[in-house]
């Protein structure tokens, strides 16, 4: 009997145990995968201790003299105002507390900024609700980029069906870095304030319009490592993940090869003449990415924010005032300006695909020299 009572009670201490350091575990700041991120964790680490045994004194001394000086055991308090030691004693240790606390402190905030000596530049730009990733070359040139935007379905969002592992943290088009090589990020922004996080890089930096913010990382461990956009950027400000895939070294090479080639592919795909058939494919891409969110599968909107396209009257109006409204929006309301996001072949897709999509039927042909044409000759 004894043995049971024993053996019951030494199982359910090792249950909390165990539940401790797994609620410890999810209430921390995580150790990241990076030396950077180790070196502030270990800060925290010990700052936090630093934080615990000055409280642990303090509130100590404070119970042992409310309990041992107390008038109801005769004591009467000491009648003095000022004591030379004393106030010499209560700066000088906090000052050496605060050197002991600011010189590791500020040598891993040297580290963190040193940016210098990077292998690879990417810009990252922030945009109501998606990210843009340009990989830079030695000029600072665009080698090739693309966007990363929100895959999480509607039907998760609306509470229609079981929400996957990663809801609210999966793209389309996740970053892509080498191991073992120094990254260099460029962070800004083309609306309003973002902030860029990868927890398990010990990175994060706001992405101002206007401002380039740096930072830096190398990641010894290949694998997919998740973060959010941080700052309240508007209504589906969390609809902005960030996911990086971290690939080997030899891996990285051959994407970053195909990359290049197929970015040479696309850039001569801008004076080719595409069939109905292909510039809705591709149109319906367009719009599944960049229109849905305000403009609704069907094309039905929200009206009055976010007007319909279905029998609207710059999707069934004149052609060149739909690809003008498309590339610049329209001031003024929620209609944001595409030029700088899409290229002119997606622009002539999606301007073709709204035009002969949800019940509408104009007859006409977008293609991309039309939207080179219009917007090159003002």
């Amino acid at each position: 009997m004894t043995k049971t009572v024993w053996g019951a009670l030494s199982g359910g201490l090792a249950t909390l145990a165990c539940s401790g350091v797994a609620l410890g575990d999810e209430l921390n700041m995580p150790v990241g995968v990076t030396d950077v991120s180790r070196k502030i964790y270990d800060l925290h680490t010990d700052i936090l201790l630093i934080c615990v045994v000055i409280g642990l004194v303090l509130f100590s001394a404070m119970l042992w003299s409310i309990v041992r000086h107390r008038k109801a055991a005769g004591y009467e308090a000491a009648q003095f105002h000022e004591n030379t030691r004393l106030e010499i004693a209560w700066t000088l240790i906090p000052v050496a507390i605060l050197i002991a606390i600011a010189y590791p402190a500020t040598r891993v905030l040297i580290d963190i900024y040193d940016t210098g000596g990077e292998d690879l530049t990417i810009e990252v730009r922030g945009y109501q609700w998606k990210w843009q990733y340009k990989y830079l070359d030695e000029d600072f040139n665009n080698t090739f980029g693309f966007f990363s935007t929100l895959t999480t379905s509607q039907d998760e969002i609306q509470n229609r069906t079981t929400k996957g592992e990663h809801y609210l943290l999966e793209v389309d088009n996740p970053l892509r870095i080498p191991t073992n090589r120094k990254v260099r990020f460029l962070v800004t922004s083309e609306d309003v304030i973002h902030a860029w996080w990868v927890p398990d890089f010990g990175i994060k930096r706001d992405a101002v319009p206007g401002i380039l913010n740096e930072m830096w990382t190398i990641v010894q461990e290949p694998g997919v490592y998740r973060g959010q956009c941080t700052e309240l950027c508007g209504k589906d400000h969390g609809f902005m993940p960030v996911v990086v895939e971290v690939l080997p070294e030899d891996e990285y090479d051959a994407w970053y090869t195909e990359r290049v080639v197929a970015e040479k592919v696309r850039r001569e795909a801008l004076t080719r003449t595409f069939t109905g058939d292909e510039l809705m494919a591709e149109g319906q891409r367009v719009y599944n990415t960049f229109c849905v969110a305000c403009h609704q599968p069907n094309g039905q909107g929200v009206p009055p924010v976010y007007p319909a396209l279905a029998e609207g009257l710059v999707t069934t109006g004149p052609r060149d005032r739909h690809i003008r409204t498309v590339y610049e929006g329209l001031p003024g309301t929620a209609m944001q300006a595409f030029g700088r996001q899409l290229d002119a072949r997606e622009l002539a897709s999606v301007v073709h695909y709204e035009r002969h999509a949800f019940g509408n039927n104009v007859g006409d042909i977008t293609q991309p020299r039309d939207v080179i044409n219009l917007m090159e000759g003002e």
